[in-house]
């Protein structure tokens, strides 16, 4: 009988711990990055919050990168891409709180909320997992301007557009 109860014992045991960070079992503390980049082949330098280079390479690339950046904290990255002739394009990589997270409530406790998985940071996700990006020809600007012409200057077909301003 005694036997039969330490048995037990051992597997109610196993089994609070097994069962005691949610997000822990059920999610992961670290995700895969994808970059891809037109022009191809840019270069990629991923730095953390404390502007540490983690990564540098070219695209296309995978990249696995934390989910916690230290108890209960997430991590940030930047990811900056870069191409002779091209701007350079930083990204920001952030992470959100895992839904899994909140499993703790109901089957976890709070073993597994406030000790497993804010240490393994599996309590965070990852908010975006692939970055498609397209870089601009340096000089090229998107953004509208005013520039002041002599009327000699500009093409015949414009100037049935023109509004005389008094």
């Amino acid at each position: 009988m005694k036997k039969i109860n330490l048995k037990m014992t051992a597997f109610m045991v196993v089994t609070a711990i097994v069962l005691s960070s949610c997000a822990s079992i059920l999610s992961k503390s670290s995700y895969p990055l994808t970059i891809n980049s037109n022009p191809s082949n840019a270069k990629v330098s991923i730095t953390d919050r404390k502007g540490m280079e983690i990564y540098l390479g070219n695209t296309p690339a995978v990249v696995k990168l934390k989910a916690g950046d230290g108890f209960f904290a997430r991590a940030e990255y930047q990811v900056k891409l870069s191409s002779p002739g091209y701007d350079t394009k930083i990204i920001p990589i952030t992470f959100k709180v895992d839904g899994w997270y909140f499993g703790n409530i109901l089957i976890g406790g709070f073993l597994g909320m406030l000790i497993v998985d804010p240490a393994t940071g599996a309590m965070w996700k990852m908010e975006t997992e692939f970055l498609d990006e397209t870089l601009s020809k340096s000089g090229a600007s998107n953004d509208p301007e005013i520039r002041v012409v002599d009327v000699n200057e500009i093409p015949d077909s414009w100037k049935t557009r023109l509004v005389k301003v008094n």
